[in-house]
């Protein structure tokens, strides 16, 4: 493999960037658009890749490879980054050692998410420099820049992808692996032991780096000035950028690579060089913010575009300040569940109680559209079971939580804890299908299966549920409707918190044979 080439997606493609760039340590959380940047990574020997319990684990197992002296890697959607949060901040006060990338894959158009939050302020918050790559030879070549700047500034560097950059292909040009020599780790109290006294030394000296960082963001060419023959000039950044080269190859551009530190020095000297200065980018309008800062006026009709994509078609309203115009698409495919999906059997039975139901992250999410309609909260990961908890202190009256299994691995073991230590009562049904569904099948803990296809130790839920205290735990096949809503009807009419794991291996994972569970061969064999 030297130098040839590969049609890549942007998630192939960076994490074929960070190989070559000598990346050893790589943790993640699955969640669209990122799973396929450490399920690419997996497949490298010379890179330790786990699935994460959850994105605060991963986060913090891959900033203390990079502090032991690894390149190290983060990878989640934008929402899991928020679960990520505490470590993150922190982060930019320590440093770290070796380079260490945090990359954050947001999803304008909610094509799988919950909200669409823009991250680019993450950058701002933590005070950690910014990368954005518009297309996947970029993600290739960045990440690269990334682990460099990041050990140069000795700062974690946060890597902005979006749907459309994760998921879309271009040839790249790959080339060997540099082999890259753990740097030594030392102890050092006053740089990693955050307690108030070094906290507020190591923020003074991450007010240094911030402007080192600023003066090289006004120099590196991650950050270019595109001269054309119009006088209009354009600063953008992501996929906006082949947007507006596509729109109009005629205008002058300032392609932001690099958009925090902000370049001011750059960003004026380009302004000077044109006569109309239009602002385009994605979602809120980070860019447009620190331009105006500057004292600068560019025109800008953002308001119009803070929600959903920049679809390429609406560049010319932009520049032209007309209205948006309205994408006249054919209907799309209604989702549902996949036929004889073991989550259906649940929500069914749970039809005949007529009861509140709290929901989670997953693919079950599903069973609050027709003709279920039986899930009646759904707001983040591992919610479902404290929210079941708090609506029952309103209304009075027993609640149903459902959750998944890899979700409640994820973040709802502490809200069963929490339920059982405060004396709550109600029913927690956990959809056991024997894999991260929705995400694309990956493997987590409860499965008993590496991300590299390794046995390891399988943790067991039912064991789990008793120990956070539960005061029932049930375990059944969904299918099996008569004992399901038994044991249903049972459980919603005693005073007390109790779980039932409702286990069944997901249909496509059984079909497709990725990987093999106790359960699954138990139920393959019936």
């Amino acid at each position: 493999m030297n130098n040839s080439i590969e049609f890549l997606s942007g998630n192939e493609a960076l994490a074929q960037g960070a190989w070559e760039a000598g990346l050893k340590v790589a943790c993640a959380y699955p969640g669209t658009p990122s799973s396929e940047i450490l399920e690419t990574l997996s497949t490298y020997k010379e890179v330790d890749s786990q699935w994460s319990v959850n994105e605060k684990v991963a986060f913090e197992v891959a900033l203390a490879g990079a502090i032991g002296g690894a390149r190290s890697l983060y990878a989640s959607k934008h929402v899991g980054l928020n679960v990520a949060m505490d470590p993150l901040m922190t982060s930019a006060y320590t440093g770290i050692n070796a380079g260490f990338v945090i990359v954050t894959a947001d999803d304008p158009e909610i094509h799988s998410s919950q909200n669409e939050q823009d991250n680019r302020y993450v950058a701002k918050f933590a005070k950690i420099p910014l990368l954005e790559p518009s297309s996947p030879e970029e993600a290739k070549r960045f990440i690269k820049e990334a682990f460099d700047i990041s050990e140069k500034f000795d700062i974690p560097v946060l890597f902005r992808m979006t749907t459309r950059i994760s998921h879309s292909k271009q040839d790249v040009a790959v080339s060997e692996r540099e082999e890259i020599a753990n740097k030594k780790f030392e102890i050092n109290i006053p740089k990693y032991v955050m307690v108030p006294k070094n906290a507020y030394k190591r923020h003074i000296d991450l007010e240094k780096r911030i402007r080192l960082l600023k003066d090289f963001s006004n120099e590196t060419d991650l950050n270019k000035i595109e001269i054309g023959e119009s006088n209009i000039g354009i600063i953008t950044d992501s996929v906006s950028y082949l947007y507006v080269k596509e729109t109009f190859p005629e205008a002058s551009v300032l392609k932001l690579g690099m958009c925090y530190p902000f370049p001011d020095k750059l960003v004026q000297e380009f302004a000077k060089k044109v006569k109309e200065l239009f602002v385009i980018e994605e979602l809120e309008p980070f860019i447009e913010e620190e331009v105006k800062i500057l004292g600068l006026k560019p025109k800008v009709k953002h308001d119009t575009f803070k929600i959903g994509e920049l679809k390429p078609e609406y560049i010319p309203y932009i520049i032209r300040q007309e209205e948006k115009p309205v994408s006249k698409l054919a209907p799309a495919r209604k989702p549902s569940l996949c036929k004889g999906c073991p989550h259906e059997q649940v929500f069914l039975a749970l039809k005949k109680y007529d009861p509140v139901v709290t929901g989670d992250i997953g693919c079950y999410t599903l069973g609050a559209l027709p003709p279920l309609e039986m899930l009646h909260s759904c707001v983040c990961m591992g919610a479902s079971i404290t929210f079941m908890e708090g609506i029952q202190k309103a209304i009075g009256q027993k609640v149903i939580a459902v959750i998944g299994d890899s979700t409640f691995v994820h973040t709802g073991v502490a809200g069963l804890i929490n339920a059982a230590y405060n004396k709550a009562k109600g029913v927690v049904i956990i959809m056991d299908n024997s894999t991260t569904a929705m995400t694309g099948s990956q493997p987590h803990p409860a499965t008993g299966v590496t991300i590299k296809g390794e046995e390891t130790k399988k943790l067991v839920l039912e064991d789990l549920c008793k120990a956070c205290g539960a005061d029932n735990v049930d375990v059944i096949n969904p299918h099996k409707r008569e004992e399901l809503e038994k044991i249903m009807e049972k459980r919603i009419n005693e005073d007390k918190l109790s779980v039932i794991i409702t286990r069944f291996p997901c249909i496509l994972v059984a079909k497709k044979g990725m990987y093999k569970t106790e359960d699954s061969e138990k139920e393959k064999n019936k």
